[in-house]
């Protein structure tokens, strides 16, 4: 199977590369990565001699159709995926999340390969902390950021093509990642490398913000369950039942790191920040049979932060400018 993935270089997709390779050895893998802030190629090391690695944007028509024409099926991660930078400036959102969706949709339909289409759960926007409900597949959008707002209208496409035009294709939608080669301005990389620096770690607000936590490594074999099993049109929910408030998961990292649980610092609570996150994956594991192996958050977590303890020089040289950046929206925030 030749294998095209956008976003190859950045968190999710690299992950997905790895695994990809270390459990499809015949898969013939392309990465196709704009290699922004959020990408390096050092999240690839290991398997460069494995994989096709091409420098471009997703956005780029005559590039995407290249590559596409050359694949059997195309994993779509490439996003720009951070609330906080969506805030400050919504047009690189735009043109990745829309646009570069667009193209590929259009190269995807001129070829007739099959498509996967790598979605958030923020798409829903938020529920009450209270309420016993979860986000399922039929749950309305209702995104709340410049971020899942270009995400919701991503798959909005991606549904239109398939019914007008017929294309081969399925959409995901997934609760928040964490592991190995996050960037460290994400929460839970951001706050373990806070303690191996000696910082105390930073928390929005009060911290009772709910997120429903799963492993990367459970996520990417999610999508190849979905790849391999999902019917055409539809949408999976991936959800490994890990809901967790922001102030939990400080504390839980402290402890594991033998800290002082309560050794965090509060600080102004961000714009639109919403509530609470919550999947119901059921009918990806009765439809499809995928289970998650990371059933501990706990443990998961505990794994996460003995990657970042060992492997300070891929993370080390994104630390400094993401600190100066946070300090400088505290700044706004806090007037």
């Amino acid at each position: 199977m030749k294998v095209l993935v956008t976003g190859g270089a950045g968190f999710i997709g690299s992950n997905f590369v790895h695994r990809t390779l270390e459990t499809r050895p015949d898969a013939e893998v392309t990465v196709l990565d704009l290699l922004t802030y959020a990408g390096s190629q050092t999240s690839l090391d290991g398997v460069h001699d494995r994989i096709r690695f091409v420098e471009g944007d997703v956005a780029d028509a005559s590039l995407v159709d290249r590559l596409v024409g050359e694949a059997d099926v195309v994993v779509h991660f490439a996003a720009e995926s951070h609330n906080d930078n969506s805030l400050d400036d919504p047009s690189p959102f735009v043109q990745t999340n829309l646009v570069g969706t667009f193209a590929l949709l259009e190269a995807v339909r001129r070829h007739g390969v099959r498509y996967h289409h790598i979605s958030t759960d923020e798409v829903y926007g938020d529920l009450e902390l209270d309420d016993p409900k979860k986000f399922t597949e039929d749950t309305p959008y209702n995104p709340s950021s410049p971020y899942s707002a270009s995400k919701a209208g991503s798959d909005l496409l991606v549904r239109a093509w398939v019914r007008s035009f017929g294309i081969r294709a399925t959409i995901s939608n997934c609760s928040n990642n964490y592991g190995p080669r996050q960037h460290v301005e994400k929460f839970i990389p951001r706050q373990i490398t806070n303690v191996i620096d000696g910082v105390r770690p930073k928390l929005y607000g009060a911290g009772l913000n709910v997120r429903d936590w799963i492993h990367v490594d459970d996520h990417n074999e999610a999508v190849w369950t979905i790849v391999d099993k999902g019917v055409s049109g539809e949408t999976y929910l991936i959800g490994a039942d890990g809901e967790v408030n922001n102030l939990d998961v400080v504390r839980l990292i402290l402890e594991l790191m033998g800290e002082d649980p309560d050794g965090f610092d509060q600080v102004t609570d961000r714009a639109g920040h919403d509530l609470r996150y919550a999947i119901e994956a059921g009918r990806l594991r009765q439809e499809l049979g995928w289970t998650p192996r990371y059933d501990s958050f706990r443990d998961g977590l505990a794994a996460t932060i003995e990657w970042y303890r060992a492997n300070e020089a891929w993370w080390r040289p994104q630390k400094e400018a993401t600190e100066a950046k946070y300090a400088r929206t505290q700044q706004v925030l806090s007037r």
